[in-house]
């Protein structure tokens, strides 16, 4: 499924939020390994997306299917690609990295759920709060 698709660096492929967008619109999934005080207001907007923290990984790698294609992504590409590593050497063949991770995915314009109540605005970091106590 990732036949001609991306970059490889070492031996983990590397992909960008277009071509990782194109694939989740047919059967690959996302595997968003953000923590869950990271994921917040903004999440991937596509058909599957399987949500495991990178620090817990370890504990549950053996639940993630090894038959379907899975695009580790999280904040900036980071623990995702350490993730990716990690799912290589334990024998998953069909893994790829988001370049860039969400960052790149919203910078790309790619579709992105939102829950306006959790978005935060401020001035400064000690004055942030939610924007809106309902919508």
């Amino acid at each position: 499924m990732f036949k001609n698709k991306g970059f490889k660096i070492g031996n983990i492929l590397h992909l960008t939020p277009h071509e990782a967008y194109e694939l989740c619109s047919n059967d690959a999934i996302i595997l968003d390994v953000r923590e869950d005080f990271m994921v917040g207001n903004k999440k991937f907007d596509v058909k599957q997306v399987l949500y495991c923290a990178a620090s817990t990984i370890k504990e549950y790698y053996q639940n993630l299917p090894d038959n379907i294609p899975l695009v580790v992504a999280d904040a900036s590409g980071l623990h995702s690609k350490e993730t990716a590593v990690f799912l290589v050497e334990k024998g998953y063949k069909n893994i790829a990295n988001l370049a860039g991770g969400l960052v790149e995915w919203e910078r790309d314009g790619l579709p992105l759920q939102s829950d306006k109540t959790k978005m935060l605005s401020g001035s400064c970091m000690c004055q942030l709060k939610y924007r809106s106590k309902s919508i």
